[in-house]
């Protein structure tokens, strides 16, 4: 299978600080990708490179084997959407218009969006529950449902890959479960690539084909869950006690925490 990102010998910072130092790895379409790693290992930074939000200080980074900074900014935002990890909406747009915005990449400039871009945004308020907000203006909603929100902008831009940057840190379970299994289906049934930095592990687990796991800058490891998040691995990198378990309940490996 071709790679869908290609990252090469990949050194990157910020202010003359190195955050990222000479990574090297592949990532084929069609699956999903957690990325985990204690708070400082790149995440977010490798993420920024992937997008060409920042240029690398070495190596490369090429999607579908081109560099991902040579794309105009209008086609990159047709192949690859993202969840921010933070994000500002000031103005009263209702909830509907700000995931209208999602389909901005598709319409022909000065044009009015298609009876085709209104089904979809509809679609995915739906297949998000939140339907009910249509008509709320987003700056008179909560923290969470604003975040639920900025999810569905980046389903309706119905890009093949989506980076989601820790997109359900501060939501409650109901509603990261419906965000994580909404963006399985859309892997498993369509063909998507999902990119995501994952603050929970077990979500991670429970969800992720593939784990990559950061540290001080560094790729660690990549591979399935099961092998990737064992305990002394764990240990090392993240400084916790844990032991690793095939959960009856859901037949996933998962991690239990000694406190």
């Amino acid at each position: 299978m071709s790679a869908l990102f290609a990252i090469d010998g990949l050194r990157a910072g910020y202010g003359g600080r190195d955050c990222l130092h000479g990574l090297s790895f592949t990532l084929a379409p069609g699956l999903f990708y957690g990325l985990i790693g204690p708070n400082g290992s790149g995440k977010t930074t490798l993420l920024d490179l992937m997008l060409a939000n920042l240029k690398p200080q070495a190596g490369t980074v090429c999607f579908q084997g081109r560099e991902v900074g040579r794309y105009p900014r209008r086609q990159l935002a047709r192949e690859i959407a993202l969840v921010p990890q933070e994000f500002a909406i000031n103005f009263d747009f209702t909830v509907f218009e700000v995931v209208m915005m999602g389909r901005h990449p598709h319409i022909p400039r000065f044009a009015s969006p298609s009876a085709r871009d209104r089904d979809t945004v509809r679609q995915v308020l739906a297949e998000l529950e939140i339907s009910e907000l249509a008509n709320r203006l987003i700056t008179e909603l909560s923290g969470g449902e604003k975040q639920r929100v900025i999810v569905a902008r980046a389903l309706a831009q119905e890009t093949p890959v989506l980076i989601l940057d820790e997109a359900t840190a501060n939501l409650d379970i109901q509603h990261s479960l419906r965000i994580f299994q909404v963006l399985q289906r859309r892997c498993r049934e369509q063909g998507a690539t999902i990119i995501a930095a994952v603050h929970d592990l077990n979500f991670a687990s429970a969800y992720c084909d593939l784990i990559l796991l950061l540290h001080e800058g560094r790729l660690v490891t990549s591979g399935p869950p099961g092998e990737v998040l064992n305990a002394e691995r764990l240990r090392q990198v993240f400084a916790v006690d844990c032991q690793s378990y095939q959960n009856p309940f859901s037949g996933r490996h998962q991690l239990a925490y000694r406190y």
